[in-house]
């Protein structure tokens, strides 16, 4: 075979442009928090450089929990008591808000040279507003605190606001399904989709959109890939008074191994439901059951992982991908259920170190290069034998007017053509790699430019 005309070309065409980014992070939960305090105070400082500084990944959106999750040291949730309090008079500050999740916040967003956008999710309010009172099993909201629930949120949004933490988006409770299909031994809340959307459009959307808050988004489904088909059509079906007050939805990664990226052509957010996105907002690796080994040091494999989702998502007009915690102990922590899994940053308290995962580093091929108002343009290719199955990209036109290709090679070596207008680049490709390609003058690519 002549290697000469086998060489793949890739063509990127900056005149046929898709979604806007929103941007890319993680998720200050009660752990991540807790073990980012355990380190020296120099050490917290370095943390933060690494995920928002200008030399680190710069991250600039963060998920949080309304409440506590499993990776809290215990289970608790806003104004437990006194029960059935429907007016909700000691919703406050818990002590993991103010010890730990609010400084790590400020620390973030004094470091970040871009705002922070930051999404709260409930995984369960008070037991006392759930059906069965427990944490775990079977369990949806009473009815007779459908408003409550919706006043639980705005209270969040009040609260965080008030510690000067703006609420960018909230999300319409944490992988809902859940609760409904007994499928976790921790937090939930379940919900059936008729019961949301009617909840949506009678008392969360008026709720937030009568408030001084009006503008902070709502993301609905907050849960897998495979369920999102599922969110959309019966809401509409269901309940299409709710698609008004939705502004997106959110998707985890934890079905990716086995659901394809393909699942979201049979539904068009952004064109067919008006200016609705979709973003993924919450992922990790090492979470399933048969996984024994749940903090992997050096796995490249999970950064790999990491890299095929981002790069499927971002080509399905996904606006934003979240990792979920900004770093865990060593034991993949703490966490009271015993759901232990992997970080892209392990935290070693008796040693006084944390260790960048290389799931750290597969994050910043697309948080550093792809900044906010960036736009997916068209990237095809182009060879004298058929297009390679084990070559993933996607391509952005920056803000800076410069154009980002980022590549994932699950192959042999291999070397391509990269080509934009007049300019071209020839780019080798390690086996089993992550490169990014970064074109740094472009000419006829004016970001305002329309298709």
């Amino acid at each position: 075979m002549n290697h000469a005309y086998d060489r793949l070309t890739l063509r990127l065409n900056a005149s046929e442009r898709y979604q806007t980014i929103v941007g890319f992070g993680g998720g200050i939960s009660d752990s991540a928090a807790i073990n980012w305090k355990d380190l020296s105070p120099e050490l917290q400082d370095y943390f933060i450089q690494s995920y928002f500084g200008e030399n680190g990944l710069e991250y600039n959106m963060l998920r949080t929990p309304i409440g506590g999750t499993d990776y809290s040291t215990r289970f608790y949730s806003y104004n437990d008591l006194p029960k059935n309090d429907a007016a909700l008079t000691n919703f406050t500050f818990t002590e993991e808000d103010i010890k730990y999740k609010i400084p790590m916040f400020k620390a973030s967003m004094a470091m970040s040279k871009t705002p922070i956008y930051v999404i709260g999710s409930t995984w369960s309010p008070p037991l006392w507003m759930k059906t069965n009172e427990s944490i775990i099993g079977f369990t949806q909201l009473k009815f007779e605190y459908y408003q409550t629930y919706a006043d639980f949120h705005l209270k969040f949004i009040e609260l965080y606001s008030s510690a000067g933490i703006p609420i960018w988006a909230i999300t319409t409770t944490n992988e809902p399904l859940n609760g409904v299909l007994e499928l976790s031994a921790y937090n939930t809340l379940g919900w059936s989709l008729k019961n949301l959307g009617e909840w949506i459009f009678q008392n969360l959307g008026p709720t937030i959109r009568n408030s001084k808050f009006k503008d902070v988004k709502i993301i609905t489904s907050d849960d897998q890939r495979l369920t999102i088909p599922y969110f959309v059509y019966m809401l509409l079906v269901l309940t299409p008074q709710a698609i008004d007050y939705i502004d997106g939805f959110g998707v985890h990664f934890y079905s990716d191994q086995v659901v394809p990226p393909s699942v979201y052509e049979s539904i068009n957010i952004n064109y067919e439901y008006g200016d609705k996105f979709i973003i993924a907002t919450e992922a990790c690796e090492g979470s399933f059951p048969w996984e024994t080994i749940k903090v992997a040091y050096g796995s490249w494999e999970r950064a790999f992982s990491y890299t095929l989702g981002i790069i499927q998502d971002l080509n399905y007009n996904f606006v934003g991908w979240m990792d979920w915690n900004l770093c865990l102990d060593t034991q993949g922590g703490p966490n009271w259920a015993g759901n232990y899994v992997d970080a892209a940053i392990i935290v070693d308290k008796s040693k006084q170190e944390f260790i960048k995962q290389p799931m750290f580093y597969a994050m910043g091929h697309f948080s550093k290069f792809i900044p906010r108002g960036s736009m997916r343009i068209q990237a095809n290719e182009t060879s004298y034998c058929p297009p390679s199955s084990n070559l993933y990209k996607t391509a952005f036109i920056t803000p800076k007017n410069t154009i980002v290709v980022n590549l994932y090679n699950d192959d042999r070596a291999r070397t391509i053509n990269l080509q934009i207008e007049n300019q071209q680049a020839t780019v080798h490709l390690e086996a089993d790699s992550i490169t990014t390609v970064e074109f740094l003058q472009t000419q006829n690519c004016n970001l305002n430019k329309k298709n």
